[in-house]
């Protein structure tokens, strides 16, 4: 049987290596981006907000920093972010579920399948749960390399590394995304879009089957599931030769196990035993599951995807030693987050108190048509994602603003909504924000992997404007 080459774009991986060396050059670690862009942000508010004028430009710009409405003001959102992220590296760090990650690690025989595989499974695992997508994506990407040094295939490590970040650039159209989850029930509506009481009275609800499960998302998620493995396919290095080792990359970066002790007491067994943990795993899978029923699979929630997380976490690990020992591991995953997420609430604080993030917004969207407005507002939300790297903390700042418009020119709030959502998800490949707990885990830098995932971001944004524009 005769074997044809792999189809491939002309010169798409000379192109893909290009971007990848200028990006190598030019970003700087992800809080170094966060401390520029506050500083970028209080120079805009100083020269164009429009501040109280009980005070002076700068004390106005410092108090809206630095209040409850600006550095502190998502607070309870990034609880639930970690622990969503928490939630899915303790279940991908079950048994279960890392044997499954080595045995997929295993099957690629090149480096070409080896991304596309990665990508494919990060691009998957998007769709259900953005923490479980980050982590399982980060984790199969280091076993994969891993693998493949072992066997002594050689593989470009950053490309694998980049295709395990695809969960992320597809997240908010699946079933863990913050903005159509929290418009699903009044409450929740109400919570995210906390300034627009008339707004949310005057919409209600949202229903998944106008967003996640509209034809759009079908389309435009599907579509993505479909092309993102075939892009890193091509972007893979004809000549490898200068990929050969990277050992340098891999690091072992793995951890002792938890041990029980040589003699068993009482409370021992408590801690190690599985009862416990069974029992409370058991409790919240089964609370999570009679919640969803009551109020449909349309209406799933944040909390209830992390009541499943941990519930799961808990039944899998067995015991409540190993359910924490796990915790404690992925909670360094979280620093990056916690540490980072004051500073980004910080500039939505600024950016709607000086009114600059309603003039941005407003701009793009008064220059749209009807035909054109949710392709104007996608552009303006990858816009202020790279200020705003939070999908329901951008929600709060452009949600009124985009559904205002669209009830104003007669497009569905589900097509505002989605259109939002694509914004924010894109531009997830230039800001790396969200990528900390994979960069922890493969022990690449950001500048390694941008330019790759700056490729994946293009050919992403032609997708969605072409069906923004034929569908919403």
């Amino acid at each position: 049987m005769i074997r044809l080459p792999a189809p491939r774009l002309p010169a798409m991986d000379r192109f893909g290596s290009l971007i990848a060396a200028a990006f190598r050059r030019l970003v700087p670690d992800p809080f170094v981006i966060a401390i520029l862009l506050t500083l970028g942000t209080m120079v805009a508010v100083l020269l164009w907000g429009t501040l109280p004028e009980e005070h002076s430009r700068l004390g106005g710009m410092l108090r809206a920093w630095g209040s409850g409405k600006g550095m502190w003001s998502l607070l309870a959102f990034a609880m639930q972010m970690s622990l969503i992220l928490l939630g899915g590296h303790v279940l991908a760090e079950t048994r279960l579920v890392r044997s499954g990650l080595q045995r997929l690690a295993d099957l690629p025989r090149t480096a070409g399948g080896a991304a596309l595989m990665v990508a494919a499974a990060a691009a998957f695992l998007g769709l259900l749960n953005w923490g479980l997508a980050l982590v399982a994506g980060a984790l199969l990407a280091r076993e994969t390399g891993r693998s493949l040094l072992r066997r002594g295939v050689r593989a470009h490590y950053p490309l694998l590394a980049a295709a395990g970040y695809m969960g992320l650039l597809v997240w908010h159209g699946g079933f863990s995304g913050s903005a159509p989850l929290a418009m699903t029930s009044h409450a929740g509506a109400t919570k995210a879009l906390p300034n627009s009481p008339d707004l949310v009275a005057q919409i209600c609800t949202i229903p998944l089957e106008q967003t996640i499960l509209s034809p759009l998302n079908l389309v435009i998620s599907g579509g993505l599931l479909l092309m993102l493995p075939l892009l890193f396919l091509l972007l893979t290095p004809r000549d490898m030769s200068k990929y050969a080792d990277v050992s340098g990359f891999l690091p072992d970066q793995s951890t002792a196990a938890e041990s029980k002790p040589d003699t068993m007491t009482l409370v021992d067994r408590l801690n190690h035993g599985w009862w416990a943990g069974g029992c409370l795993g058991i409790l919240l899978v089964a609370t999570a599951i009679v919640m969803i029923a009551d109020t449909g699979i349309g209406r799933l929630g944040l909390n209830q995807v992390i009541m499943l997380l941990l519930g799961m976490g808990l039944l899998l690990h067995r015991s409540p030693a190993k359910f924490t020992h796990a915790a404690g591991h992925a909670a360094a995953g979280c620093a990056g987050i916690l540490v980072q997420f004051p500073l980004y609430a910080g500039i939505m604080g600024l950016l709607i108190a000086s009114g600059l993030a309603a003039s941005l917004t407003t701009a793009l969207v008064e220059i749209a048509t009807p035909g054109t407005l949710p392709l104007a507002t996608m552009v303006s939300a990858g816009v202020v994602n790279m200020l705003v790297p939070s999908g329901g903390g951008q929600w709060a700042v452009q949600g009124p603003i985009a559904l205002q418009a669209g009830l104003d020119a007669g497009v569905a709030p589900g097509s505002m909504l989605m259109s939002v959502a694509y914004g924010d998800e894109l531009t997830n490949m230039l800001q790396p924000f969200w990528a900390l707990p994979l960069l922890a885990i493969t022990g690449v830098r950001a500048r390694d992997i941008v330019g790759y995932t700056c490729v994946a971001m293009l050919l992403a944004g032609g997708w969605m404007a072409l069906w923004l524009l034929v569908l919403a």
